[in-house]
């Protein structure tokens, strides 16, 4: 095998820079054996970490047509592969780092880092051989038998601190996530999300001094991702699994109609929130502090504005929405405007809001979602939720009986 490469030096490590194509890699490349540990034990332990997450890469490359990958990094054993300089002039530069890398022998390459691409690449090329063409970016390393600590340190490096896409960069550039396309829309196109009416932070938490967005780009992204998974068992008459949503709306771009149909469905559904809710209707007409009299750390405010608050609150309405054989969006927000979402009063107080140190309390979203639905009809309750929130509004309120609890929650 030659392939043409450039050469280049970082630290005490050369390295050289080149492609090899689909059916190279499927070739050459060999998993990790005896090279990082002598240990039949630790060479095992390497090779359980290639998880099924391979398969995702091979159906991304099935079915994505637009595919792009990181470099693999390969290592050479034993030692580098030959290397044969082509001198290029160019005006009055010498360059001396372009050339051949010929691999005349049985040269071992494995990957320090791209395992579970090089298997996705493998298994993608069993199902669609003409795949083989594609080409990959690589960055070849020299590995030597007795420096094996050297390679280990470089395995981990490359894995330890690899960091994933932040969820935030999904939303603001993924054109493959649905769910995230329609998000951007909504924050571009419509009135109760626009400007600084969405706060974009790091976790879903609205800073104290922000008083003007009703809640935060990650905490609108899930709630779209919940409003998907009833588009998508409408739509395709099919009960949202992990694998079959995230293929279908979140890993790889759909067609335009499926697009335009979700988009047409996020829309309604806003905009029957938007229409439906006085506290929604107040905020949107103001123009300074908009939040102000919503989220504040005296009384806590409202529940809507309060990212705890306002994801179950969604969860909620879907509930209700599949439980009374879709009623629209419309009669059952209206008849939860109804609804006390002063987070200082009964039953948000002590649940979701600490009135004693004015603090919000957080991983109440169960509970909250639960007694959201008990407040709009308890007979959409089963016997199993009703228990949980007697069960966890007695323990919360230190209060004894289910009489009390339910008592207390009819009376409001």
């Amino acid at each position: 095998m030659k392939v043409p490469a450039l050469r280049s030096k970082i630290g005490e490590l050369t390295y050289y820079i080149t492609s090899l194509t689909f059916n190279q890699v499927n070739n050459y490349v060999s998993p990790i054996d005896d090279q990082l540990h002598t240990s039949e034990t630790l060479r095992d332990l390497i090779q359980r970490s290639i998880t099924q997450n391979y398969l995702s890469i091979k159906n991304y490359i099935l079915n994505q047509p637009e595919m792009f990958f990181s470099s693999l990094v390969l290592a050479v054993y034993d030692n580098y592969p030959d290397w044969q300089e082509i001198e290029v002039n160019y005006g009055d530069e010498q360059y001396n780092s372009i050339g051949l890398l010929n691999f005349p022998g049985q040269h071992k390459i494995f990957p320090v880092d791209g395992q579970h691409r090089v298997e996705g690449i493998r298994a993608a090329l069993i199902e669609k051989p003409e795949l083989g063409s594609n080409k990959i970016s690589v960055i070849f390393i020299g590995h030597n038998n007795e420096n094996k600590e050297k390679t280990r340190r470089l395995f981990t490096t490359l894995n330890r601190y690899a960091k994933p896409v932040s969820l935030r960069d999904i939303i603001a550039l993924d054109e493959d996530d649905t769910v995230a396309i329609i998000t951007r829309k909504l924050l571009e196109n419509f009135d109760l999300f626009k400007g600084n009416r969405i706060v974009d932070i790091k976790n879903k938490a609205i800073p104290r001094t922000n008083l003007d967005a009703i809640t935060s780009i990650i905490t609108l992204y899930q709630a779209n991702v919940l409003l998907a998974k009833v588009h998508y068992q409408e739509k395709f008459d099919k009960k949202p699994t992990k694998k079959n949503f995230n293929e279908k709306f979140l890993k790889f771009r759909p067609s335009h109609e499926v697009i335009n149909d979700f988009k047409t469905y996020i829309f309604n559904f806003w905009t029957s929130f938007q229409n439906n809710l006085t506290a929604i209707e107040e905020y949107i007409n103001m123009e300074n502090n908009m939040a102000a009299n919503f989220r504040n750390s005296a009384s806590g405010g409202n529940l809507i504005f309060r990212p705890v608050g306002f994801i179950p609150l969604i969860n909620a309405i879907i509930n209700i929405y599949e439980r009374t054989n879709n009623i629209e969006y419309d009669e059952i927000i209206g008849n939860f405007d109804m609804i006390d979402f002063n987070m200082n009063n009964i039953p948000w107080r002590s649940i979701m809001w600490n009135h004693v140190e004015n603090k919000m309390i957080m991983n109440q979203t169960a509970l909250t979602r639960l007694l959201l639905i008990y407040l709009y009809d308890r007979d959409l309750l089963t016997e199993a939720e009703l228990l949980k929130v007697k069960e966890g509004y007695a323990a919360k309120l230190n209060i004894e009986g289910e009489e009390s609890v339910f008592d207390i929650l009819d009376a409001i």
